[in-house]
């Protein structure tokens, strides 16, 4: 499929060759994905999901707590939303819709794009989209592989997210990670296709000593300084004069949400650490740079501004 018939450095490196402009200057994609707490990687190994249905879900307050942010600093954002989350909250995809945000998709079940075939994941993407769209009444025209899982080993999946009907994917976190990251990627938008107009978004990251480290919001945003991440996102807004891709996760804002117990210490640590400075910390990044919806600032085949 695609780009899988080429060595993968053949292939990234062509990427680089493929630019994407931005359709302005100075504003940048505030994103958030749509899971609830007990549906992240660092609690895999002891939440089933067979337990999803029976865990207490806070999503719905969630989402309307970061609602409530966007709308008091009047900003738009793209949230990547679990097909699992849209069947059983239908109101809340509206919600989130009718506040003027973009609807993206997330997959449906949360897998990892590393850990399926082929076939598995158009499954899971298609699903997600089609559930999304019945529910939303819009189309939907990005996706966000879970935990960025599209690396070297499966560079297919780009191909497939396209042929499953989206525009552009925000997929990859060119990093380097325990768990995910392909740090020879570009740090900016790409072309992954000579002859197509698809869209690759890479979250956001800065160059410093040689290679690139991460700055584009989720744990990292909550375990390192918030000085640091400011800096990190103003040097690119400001003298990059490039749009920064930030993303967190509803659960992220709620330092009261259940705990998980027998954590190995990893997890425990990038999952609960500074949960209850995180609404502060987004509160003051909605202020500090201007935010909007990916597909008003990209060249986003299907959106109603390309």
């Amino acid at each position: 499929m695609g780009t899988a018939a080429e060595p993968w450095p053949a292939t990234v490196a062509a990427w680089m060759t493929r630019p994407v402009q931005e359709l302005g200057v100075g504003q940048n994609a505030l994103t958030v994905d749509v899971e609830d707490y007990f549906q992240v990687e660092a609690l895999a190994a002891r939440v089933s999901r067979a337990d999803w249905d029976s865990r207490e879900c806070r999503i719905e307050a969630n989402i309307h707590r970061i609602l409530r942010l966007c709308d008091a600093a009047k900003v738009k954002g793209t949230f990547f939303t679990l097909g699992w989350i849209a069947e059983r909250y239908k109101s809340l995809v509206r919600e989130i819709v009718s506040e003027g945000h973009e609807l993206a998709s997330h997959g449906y079940g949360h897998l990892r794009a590393d850990r399926l075939t082929p076939e598995e994941f158009s499954a899971d993407i298609s699903t997600a989209k089609n559930l999304l769209e019945d529910i939303s009444g819009k189309k939907v025209l990005g996706y966000r592989a879970p935990c960025f899982s599209i690396s070297t080993g499966n560079l297919w999946a780009l191909d497939v997210i396209r042929q499953a009907g989206y525009a552009y994917s925000s997929s990859i976190y060119p990093i380097r990670h325990d768990n995910y990251g392909l740090p020879s990627a570009p740090r900016y938008a790409f072309r992954p296709f000579a002859d197509d107009d698809f869209v690759e978004i890479p979250v956001s990251s800065v160059r410093m000593f040689g290679a690139n480290w991460p700055c584009g919001g989720g744990g990292y945003f909550r375990l390192l300084p918030l000085s640091w991440s400011l800096a990190a996102l103003n040097q690119i807004d400001r003298h990059e004069k490039k749009a920064c891709v930030f993303y967190f996760h509803p659960w992220e804002i709620d330092p009261d949400q259940p705990r998980v117990k027998e954590l190995p210490f990893k997890s425990r640590v990038r999952h609960y650490s500074n949960l209850g400075r995180m609404e502060a910390r987004i509160t003051k990044l909605l202020h500090q740079l201007s935010w909007s919806r990916i597909d008003e600032i990209f060249p986003v085949a299907g959106a109603t501004n390309a």
